[in-house]
């Protein structure tokens, strides 16, 4: 219950365990921060099924945010409707970043494949997609649309993570 509300609700591992006192558990915020690195990855493989389907038109973005003292690049995914496709981070902004992350999205059972990708002025974008294109790991007809305003719903949360910072 405990690695299920703190995946769930934006909760610190120090109000979990306030709220486990108060069913008269006694436990470690850092036996809980293990409970999450050890039955994280497993909870999330088993639900990512149950999700709900995205739509086809996919825009996507990156960030540059600090994690732990390093700064790394957040790449992130949504559909039309503001609906999270998949987020990444990685230590690069290359052609091999872009078409991980997208081999990453793609890849997920919720996620339909991409009939429009929208993008930013990134050139990195560009190859990527035409790669996976050519080892058709997207269909050929999926239009890449190279816009810098039109993925403003994914500038909108980068702004919220650079204050949560």
């Amino acid at each position: 219950m405990a690695v299920r509300w703190y995946l769930r609700y934006s909760l610190s591992y120090r109000d979990i365990v306030e709220l486990l006192k108060e069913r008269g558990v006694q436990v470690s915020h850092t036996t809980i921060m293990r409970w999450v690195h050890q039955f994280g990855p497993e909870l999330d493989k088993r639900i990512r099924r149950y999700l709900k389907p995205t739509t086809d038109s996919y825009r996507v973005d990156e960030t540059y945010i600090k994690v732990k003292g390093k700064w790394t690049y957040l790449y992130r995914a949504v559909d039309s409707k503001g609906q999270t496709v998949d987020f990444m981070l990685f230590s690069s902004r290359d052609v091999q970043a872009a078409k991980r992350f997208f081999r990453k999205a793609l890849s997920s059972p919720h996620n339909q494949t991409p009939r429009v990708i929208t993008v930013d002025k990134n050139p990195a974008y560009p190859p990527a997609l035409q790669q996976l294109k050519d080892k058709t790991e997207i269909r050929q007809e999926t239009s890449i649309r190279q816009t810098k305003y039109l993925n403003n719903i994914v500038e909108k949360d980068h702004r919220f993570i650079k204050k949560i910072r």
